[in-house]
């Protein structure tokens, strides 16, 4: 039994359960409950607060969400085999659980969140992980329906969401990121901390929501940041050619002869309203 809640070890319920982890759904179970804890408790405290979590798989970070005293923990998870592991749990906290079979990137969980406050904690499958993460920060409505986001990475996707101007991993998700939130990497997780153990090293950002954003259409945003860094390597005139090329980066007030990865986040935004 675990010391956590009472209920069994993780290995046990992937073993009772048959949960061999699926390569097809990236999927890479943390059995080690006092690190599911440790990533639960970056996002803050949790009293009174609705948590949504993607993946849970067996079911090691829902346990320490709700050992942690979130008010309710609402887990999507696509993967059938695991249903079961979450009743159990349900079972131990009646009423804080719910679990959506579906696909994330179909879920409208804005729909879901309620009137108070929410946050999300997930380790995010491998091959969805960037694309959760766009759609919640490219929300219509902001402030967005959560607090923070707590999310596990590729260690180097977490270098894309923090990087900053001149940086080697600077590209359309750090001006995305950088745009609408405070970002930081919390700490790393070592691939042996996995079953199976992934090829790299993980880590976990925390993201909180910008109050006030520079003002800038998001759509147009997205244009200028994937021609600026589809051709990185080129100049901005070049790479922004079919968005107005230099006569855009001239009304801007940007030198047509830089590169991407040097421009700030204002910078982007200003081209962006310029379109």
């Amino acid at each position: 039994m675990s010391a956590i809640d009472g209920l069994p070890r993780l290995a046990d319920v992937i073993s009772k359960h048959g949960l061999d982890a699926k390569k097809s759904l990236g999927q890479n179970f943390l059995l080690d409950l006092n690190l599911t804890q440790k990533i639960a408790r970056t996002a803050g405290p949790l009293n009174d607060m609705t948590v949504f979590e993607v993946g849970p798989g067996p079911g090691g970070l829902t346990r320490a969400i709700l050992s942690l005293g979130a008010k309710k923990l609402i887990a999507v998870e696509r993967d059938s085999r695991c249903l079961p592991a979450m009743e159990e749990v349900s079972g131990h906290y009646p009423g804080r659980l719910e679990v959506i079979e579906g696909d994330a990137l179909k879920i409208d969980f804005a729909s879901l969140a309620g009137d108070g406050p929410c946050c999300i904690i997930a380790n995010l499958p491998y091959n969805v992980g960037t694309q959760l993460l766009i759609n919640w920060l490219l929300l219509k409505d902001w402030p967005p329906f959560w607090q923070s986001l707590t999310l596990m990475f590729q260690r180097e996707v977490g270098q894309r969401i923090v990087a900053k101007p001149g940086d080697n991993h600077y590209g359309r998700l750090g001006v995305l990121c950088g745009w609408r939130t405070e970002a930081h990497m919390a700490f790393d997780v070592p691939p042996q901390a996995f079953t199976p153990p992934p090829k790299v090293t993980s880590t976990v950002v925390h993201l909180t929501p910008r109050e006030n954003p520079i003002p800038c259409d998001v759509k147009k945003l997205e244009r200028v940041t994937e021609a600026a860094f589809g051709q990185r390597r080129k100049m901005l005139r070049q790479s922004l050619k079919s968005l107005g090329g230099e006569a855009l980066l001239n009304k801007a007030d940007i030198d047509p002869q830089r590169r991407a990865e040097t421009l700030s986040v204002e910078e982007f935004c200003r081209l962006a309203n310029l379109i």
